[in-house]
């Protein structure tokens, strides 16, 4: 008698047990946990119907082809220089160092017509130039004939360097950040859909998208050597994250912007953790990084002989063209309204002012990865650190920006919100300050279209929807449907102090632009709308730059979660 009533009781328990399991299914799904940062935005939203595990694998290639598809179309409007002889822009220097490594030897490629578009990068980029241009001459011979090709713009050049800047970015940036997204997230328990809807807030950063695709430019690969680089960390590979890391300095030499770091944390894991003297270490880290020097000038050496690579370093580092040229959010630029730099100092005091001020502005980063070499802090130790370099360095360019912008934007990994507004905000700024080159380059309505787009795809404006308004207005079509407390979330600080810089700053930069648009500059000082956007820009950088020390410094004895 008592075991046939236990029997239904046991039915009943577990009967209510996987209705409790239900009820929390559906209030988890109602209510996700905090991992979920960007739930409700549209991107979530369109990633979503493939959240089970059956058709996660589908998420990714969805999201590159998205990719491909926006960068084409990036790519079909103007570009660096477009009809605008003798000179033209970037993308004919591109072409030409494409034309010159094929037709000339090795020994005469840094030395070639420097008074055109002179080979200016170091030795990666000049074979990178040479494989590119061997394959276009392979299919028409003419784009890049020594001479007879300068400045050729016809549909099939164009078509063909838009397709290798994409073909380099498939192959260099792209798996360097979906690797990095899936690292961390899973570290940090996130959902599949949460890493791939971090790896999307990555890859669609329209700085770079702009930078790449439409001014002209092959920034993806120095930039996803370096991404390489830290996933070689992460991973425990220290001598080739030394080798990646060579290869993205000797792509385009900006990448020094994060030397300190690397250097720092590569010495601190060979020298002091886990254990002092890790000599084996030490050593492996130490002939990477010489071999893979040596690999990269070797060819200049033996069909130029010593002469060659100075004439190759001489020309990577162009102090000669003084401390900025054209205006720039960074110290220097801004300041030079009051100060005449050019005029009150010497070229020599200029360089030695500049390296003190950008040594004081990285050096604390660079000791706080000595001492804490974690590896969740060396997105933030690689911003603070490029930043000082983009901020007080000499010889910096707008499109200088990408570096320490890549480091901020892989912070998008974060679970945290205060943070993702911040790296949002530092994204808008960025784009911002960009605007003068690409308004020049007849790239305003890419601009305008991805600022809007890629702030609506993630959802960053949620800040100025108001819950009243129809749902079809909100951030995604599943706002509607969680929790009071999600609802309730924007993606502005809750600090209200950093709310209201934010804020203002938006409010700046759109007043700029209405300006621009309907005043027309003073004769007296016709860069004033130009000089005006370099000094909220700076202003924005310095305040980021300050927010991202303080994460390293508050951050130091926290684990990844806190991330």
């Amino acid at each position: 008698m008592s075991s046939e009533k236990k029997e239904p009781q046991g039915e009943d328990a577990s009967s209510k047990t996987k209705s409790l399991s239900k009820l929390q299914r559906n209030k988890d799904e109602a209510a996700p946990e905090v991992e979920e940062c960007f739930y409700a935005s549209p991107i979530y939203d369109f990633l979503y119907p493939f959240r089970s595990p059956g058709s996660q694998w589908v998420t990714e290639y969805i999201i590159v082809v998205f990719l491909l598809i926006i960068k084409s179309a990036i790519g079909l409007g103007s570009y660096s220089g477009f009809q605008t002889p003798p000179m033209f822009g970037d993308f004919e220097a591109q072409r030409h160092w494409m034309e010159i490594t094929q037709h000339l030897p090795v020994s005469q490629w840094y030395w070639f017509d420097l008074q055109y578009w002179g080979l200016d990068y170091p030795p990666f980029t000049a074979y990178h130039s040479y494989l590119l241009g061997k394959i276009g001459t392979f299919i028409y011979p003419p784009w890049f004939e020594l001479d007879a090709s300068r400045g050729m713009e016809t549909d099939g050049i164009k078509s063909y360097m838009r397709f290798t800047v994409l073909l380099s970015e498939c192959i260099f940036y792209i798996p360097a950040i979906v690797y990095f997204t899936k690292w961390v997230g899973r570290r940090k328990k996130q959902s599949p859909i949460g890493q791939f809807v971090a790896a999307a807030a990555i890859l669609f950063q329209p700085t770079l998208m702009l930078i790449d695709h439409g001014h002209f430019q092959y920034n993806c690969v120095m930039l996803g050597l370096t991404v390489y680089a830290i996933n070689n960390l992460l991973d425990g590979f220290y001598a080739m994250a030394a080798v990646c890391f060579v290869l993205s300095i000797c792509f385009k030499q900006m990448a020094l912007y994060y030397a300190p770091i690397f250097f720092a944390v590569l010495l601190s894991k060979s020298l002091f953790f886990p254990r002092l003297f890790n000599i084996p270490r030490f050593l492996s880290v130490a002939f990477a990084t010489l071999a893979s020097l040596f690999v990269m000038f070797a060819p200049l050496y033996i069909f130029g002989g010593v002469g060659n690579v100075l004439q190759s370093i001489h020309r990577i580092f162009p102090f000669a063209r003084g401390i900025f040229e054209d205006k720039v959010a960074n110290f220097w630029c801004v300041t030079n309204v009051f100060f005449k730099y050019k005029t009150m100092f010497t070229q020599s005091e200029l360089q030695f002012y500049s390296l003190v001020a950008t040594v004081v502005g990285f050096f604390p980063a660079f000791m706080i990865m000595i001492f804490y070499p974690k590896k969740f802090l060396i997105p933030y130790g690689l911003a603070a650190c490029s930043m000082a370099f983009f901020l007080f360095s000499f010889q910096v360019h707008e499109k200088t920006i990408l570096v320490p912008l890549l480091p901020a934007t892989l912070l998008f990994t974060s679970t945290n919100w205060n943070n993702l507004s911040m790296v949002f905000w530092v994204n808008n700024v960025a784009l911002f300050t960009l605007w003068p080159l690409l308004k020049k380059d007849g790239l305003w309505l890419q601009y305008c279209v991805c600022l809007v787009m890629y702030n609506w795809l993630l959802g960053n404006f949620s800040f100025i929807t108001p819950r009243f308004l129809p749902k079809i207005l909100t951030p995604g079509p599943s706002i509607s449907n969680i929790a009071e407390n999600y609802r309730r979330r924007s993606l502005l600080p809750h600090n209200i102090i950093w709310k209201i810089i934010i804020l203002v700053s938006y409010l700046c930069m759109l007043m700029i632009h209405v300006l621009e648009y309907t005043i027309a500059a003073p004769s007296q000082y016709p860069d004033l709308w130009v000089q005006l956007n370099c000094t909220v820009g700076f202003g924005c950088f310095v305040l980021f730059w300050m927010w991202t020390y303080y994460k390293l410094i508050t951050l130091r004895n926290k684990t990844i979660q806190e991330l």
